[in-house]
């Protein structure tokens, strides 16, 4: 799976009786982040901007990552053939904006950076197999099931890239624990809510206008409920190792059990709030 295209779809196996209308919306949100990737690799290439062999790595990267936006966004449209990829993308890029010309990692270091993608790359390959899992449509099954294996595999470059640049830059454990949970608290900041209100909602078709809160508790309701423990418990070891910890001891166990247990208590306080 290390190499696909739209054209390894079987489009035609796409069973309408098998839709699941949350999966469907928070597909349409994945689908405009992931389109977003070309902007990431373009700041990864600002950031480092003497490494050429790097640069084409995240370029080939980026390409990836919008290859996933566009199958999220074919399907989607398949399941909602009133689904405006484009719209919803010009919105999303409109409302949700970064950065990405800046030459200087918001980590403080390319060390540091590199640690960041690889939270990002453990958060979208356990999403997209936990996605996988739940979902009966065949064809999203399908390509969820690509998807999460491309992003464990960018999950390794990024790794390989960090151990090159700590031979630099040298920064401890408890540093790279800390920039690794910085990261993984932004993702509930405006990225994916408002990759939920772009893809699901308009204001100018009756839509409210953007509630920050509103959209985060939607979106989350909706994919927390996917995950199962061995998704948490892959993901715990994954961000160990690329902190330098050891993935598989008792702090990984402690972890994972109490990053499950607040993940079902939010999920079920989402879900009584939502009903």
């Amino acid at each position: 799976m290390d190499s696909w295209t739209l054209d390894d779809i079987p489009w035609r196996d796409f069973d309408r009786t098998r839709l699941d209308p949350d999966l469907v919306r928070i597909v349409k949100a994945a689908s405009l982040v992931e389109h977003n990737g070309a902007a990431y690799a373009h700041h990864l290439c600002r950031v480092f901007a003497d490494d050429p062999a790097f640069q084409e790595t995240a370029r080939r990267w980026g390409e990836e990552e919008v290859q996933h936006g566009r199958a999220l966004a074919r399907w989607a449209a398949l399941a909602d053939p009133q689904f405006d990829f484009a719209a919803s993308f010009a919105r999303f890029q409109a409302g949700y904006q970064v950065d990405f010309d800046s030459d200087r990692s918001r980590r403080g270091s390319r060390a540091g950076e590199m640690v960041a993608r690889c939270i990002v790359e453990i958060g979208t390959s356990s999403y997209y197999s936990a996605l996988r899992e739940a979902a009966a449509e065949p064809v999203l099954r399908e390509i969820c099931g690509r998807i999460a294996a491309d992003e464990l595999r960018h999950y390794r470059l990024f790794y390989k890239h960090l151990d090159q640049v700590l031979a630099r830059e040298r920064i401890g454990r408890w540093a790279r624990l800390r920039i690794a949970l910085g990261r993984v608290a932004e993702s509930e900041d405006d990225e994916l809510a408002y990759a939920y209100y772009a893809a699901n909602e308009d204001a100018n078709d009756g839509g409210g206008p953007y509630d920050r809160r509103r959209c985060s508790r939607a979106y989350a309701r909706r994919a927390f409920a996917l995950y199962r423990p061995h998704h948490v418990e892959r993901g715990v070891a994954m961000l160990l190792k690329a902190v330098g910890l050891t993935p598989n001891g008792r702090l990984g166990l402690l972890l994972s059990r109490l990053l499950w247990r607040v993940l079902r208590y939010r999920a079920a306080r989402l879900a009584k709030a939502a009903a």
